[in-house]
């Protein structure tokens, strides 16, 4: 059965929409939070959605014509070392360095509100719900996060904190300058605990832990809503999973903001105006 689209709301209705959001958040037991990239965006981060984002911020790659697709690749650890950590090295300093956006305030916020609390699900790797102090115990980093690491190879289940690694970038470059990370229990190169395209030596264990208690918890609420933000279309994994749980969901989103359901409303906003919109009217 084809889906039928409901067009995004145009500016005379955003105002209704936002009233109608406000309703669903005080209806809400609790409140399920799902991100993809754009909810980084408000916060500075690099838009890598098309090359020309990823190569503003990586001329390196601009010049090699390497899209994301062919950068974020496991097998660049072995190929290029020096190139491969050159970007995420640069992406993990880049992460520790950035503050969340005022949005991530009105979520906690919002959280604060709902009998049963909430849950993070996102497919961002960069932490930044954690340092925008969300309990670490109720975040799902679907495709890992940045600041952990594993074997290359692997050589073993390990998973741990990248916090003792400092990297150096010559970001013209886009190369790690120094030594790399190295895996505790064979000495080998060690890389980030990040879903990569075409991974097939990711551990998601971790993130495996992280969706079991993300399960029990929705298991226990009654009246679930989900906000959805900033996630796109060329990987689904947000959307699809907020959808497929058949409750009302909020979704805030610039560039696709259609929904599929008449239990979803859509704002076409970035994330800090939308929440903030929503707050207001509370």
């Amino acid at each position: 059965m084809t889906a039928i689209f409901e067009p995004a709301p145009g500016p005379e209705d955003v105002d209704t929409v936002l009233a109608r959001a406000a309703e669903l958040v005080e209806q809400a037991e609790g409140l399920l939070i799902t991100a993809g990239a754009g909810m980084g965006v408000d916060s500075g981060m690099p838009d890598f959605r098309g090359p020309q984002g990823l190569w503003r911020e990586y001329p390196a790659l601009g010049r090699a014509q390497m899209s994301f697709e062919e950068i974020a690749c496991p097998d660049n650890f072995f190929r290029d070392p020096r190139l491969a950590w050159g970007f995420y090295g640069h992406r993990l300093a880049l992460y520790r360095d950035t503050a969340p956006h005022a949005g991530f305030g009105v979520l906690n916020r919002l959280l604060a509100r709902m009998p049963a609390g909430g849950f993070v699900f996102t497919s961002n790797v960069d932490g930044q719900f954690q340092k925008a102090g969300f309990d670490p115990q109720r975040i799902c980093e679907v495709h890992g996060s940045i600041h952990h690491l594993q074997c290359c190879e692997p050589c073993d289940s390990g998973i741990w904190s990248a916090d003792g690694f400092l990297p150096v970038v010559d970001a013209e470059r886009c190369h790690l300058i120094g030594d790399f990370p190295r895996c505790p229990a064979c000495g080998g190169m060690a890389r980030p605990n990040i879903l990569m395209f075409g991974d097939g030596a990711w551990l998601g264990h971790r993130s495996a832990a992280q969706h079991q208690r993300l399960d029990v918890w929705r298991r226990q609420v009654d009246r679930l809503l989900v906000i959805e933000l900033g996630a796109g279309l060329a990987v689904p994994t947000v959307r699809w999973f907020g959808e497929s749980l058949g409750v009302p969901l909020i979704r805030i989103n610039v560039r696709d903001p259609e929904v599929a359901s008449s239990q979803a409303i859509s704002l076409p906003l970035g994330a800090a105006a939308a929440l903030a919109g929503i707050e207001a009217r509370l």
